[in-house]
């Protein structure tokens, strides 16, 4: 038996971005962003794993027990095996059936299991020397399949189905290699349309975000309707007409609500609208998205597993798959849903508003591209432009595109200073 996991440590981590209201909207007025920090440690010169799970400030708490609980029974397993076979690992950390009645697949008990395989491809990247979205595209298409837990997907989706696709893009995988790496992955940015910005600020972030290279920008809405004619009035005369204009309302509204809403502002060429309603309303998403076509319906930040990606693409109601890398179980639930996605034919682009998103999903969008859908139509990372500081291996942008990351690992490993400055409630920016 070789090295094995000694230990799972964790932190309870949060930044104070309610001070300045970056990051809110209708729902979430004054977050907090946070995560619940995994570190996976091994023995001797084994690199250590480090992943995290996202969440907006009060109760990450729950998700750092959760990730706890979750991660004790990692402990002692040979790191070998569980690098080796990522399927089986994440689908051992899914047997506990005490646990299981917290979820299964949902709640603070998923978001601590996220927390945990991310870590544990983390580990897997940097014990082969690649990063994660590299370490996925070299995979052969059965070992891509082999990591996905089946039981609940094969009527939409079947393994031989889902390892023909992967074959039939076989081919292209090097030469869209080359292409990320020359030209990076495209991305739109948040970072101007927060719902706590007032007019002049909005204004002058659209403008700077025009100045800088953006051509795809996403703005808050669903408090108050004529507040948000009035906003995405002033954002589409500043971005000009040529220019992607994309709104959310983060859950806030009913399914007849949203439509009257979408009505009121389809005016200004709105591209998407984002989580129009509840994130678990599959029928509603769907009468959504048949009356406001031709705007996309765009969701899926909210989905806590595979299970409710399938019946969102398989009715209509998801026209746009936005996974987000820490809701979902993890690395191994996100390519169940890049696979599902890919075989009906919707763009993923990932949710990434929040600490760290950006450091995972680029890896998931670039597999998505190299391996699984090899089309960048349509597709984007969402950009938000504050934390990565802090990260070892932040994302790095050429203007709006998120360049590959070439360190192994997940890009989820957190400054020490960091962990040690913002750990709630002693670190020196809370105490």
């Amino acid at each position: 038996m070789g090295a094995v996991i000694t230990g799972v440590e964790t932190v309870d981590l949060r930044f104070p971005t309610s001070r300045e209201l970056d990051g809110s909207d209708a729902m979430n007025e004054a977050p907090d962003y946070s995560a619940a920090y995994v570190v996976l440690r091994t023995e001797g010169d084994t690199p250590d794993g480090h992943g995290f799970t996202f969440t907006i400030g009060r109760g990450n708490e729950l998700a750092v027990q959760a990730a706890e609980l979750v991660g004790a029974r990692a402990v002692g397993m040979d790191v070998d095996e569980v690098v080796g076979d990522l399927g089986a690992f994440a689908r051992h950390l899914d047997g506990d059936s005490q646990l299981r009645w917290l979820g299964p697949h949902k709640g603070a008990i998923h978001l601590g299991t996220a927390a945990v395989v991310n870590a544990a491809w983390d580990l897997a990247g940097k014990r082969a020397g690649k990063p994660v979205w590299k370490l996925l595209s070299d995979m052969a298409p059965a070992q891509i399949v082999d990591l996905v837990d089946w039981r609940y997907l094969r009527d939409a989706l079947t393994p031989d189905a889902a390892r023909a696709m992967l074959e039939r893009a076989e081919p292209g995988r090097a030469e869209r290699e080359q292409t990320l790496r020359d030209n990076g992955y495209p991305a739109y940015t948040t970072s101007a349309g927060w719902l706590g910005y007032d007019d002049v600020k909005l204004a002058r972030l659209c403008r700077e975000a025009v100045d800088a290279g953006w051509d795809s920008i996403k703005i808050k809405v669903g408090a108050d309707v004529d507040d948000d004619v009035r906003r995405c009035r002033i954002v589409r005369d500043t971005i000009g007409p040529g220019r992607r204009l994309m709104i959310d309302a983060n859950q806030t509204l009913g399914v007849d609500e949203a439509v009257a809403w979408w009505e009121r502002l389809r005016e200004f060429d709105v591209w998407w609208f984002e989580e129009p309603t509840s994130p678990d309303d599959v029928l509603g998403h769907a009468a959504i998205a048949r009356r406001i076509a031709p705007t996309h319906v765009a969701t899926g930040e909210h989905g806590h597993n595979a299970v409710m990606f399938k019946q969102f693409l398989t009715s209509g109601g998801m026209g746009i798959c936005q996974l987000d890398a820490c809701r979902l179980g993890g690395v191994n639930e996100a390519v169940a849903v890049l696979l599902l996605a890919a075989a009906r034919g919707v763009p993923v682009c990932p949710h990434a508003g929040g600490v760290g998103l950006c450091e995972l999903v680029q890896h998931l969008s670039m597999f998505d591209y190299v391996a699984v859908s090899g089309s960048a139509e349509d597709r984007m990372v969402e950009y938000v432009d504050h934390l990565h500081e802090h990260f070892v291996d932040p994302v790095r942008m050429n203007g709006s595109f998120y360049l590959p990351p070439t360190a192994p690992g997940y890009s989820s490993e957190i400054r020490p200073e960091t962990l040690r400055d913002f750990a709630w409630p002693h670190g020196s920016s809370w105490a």
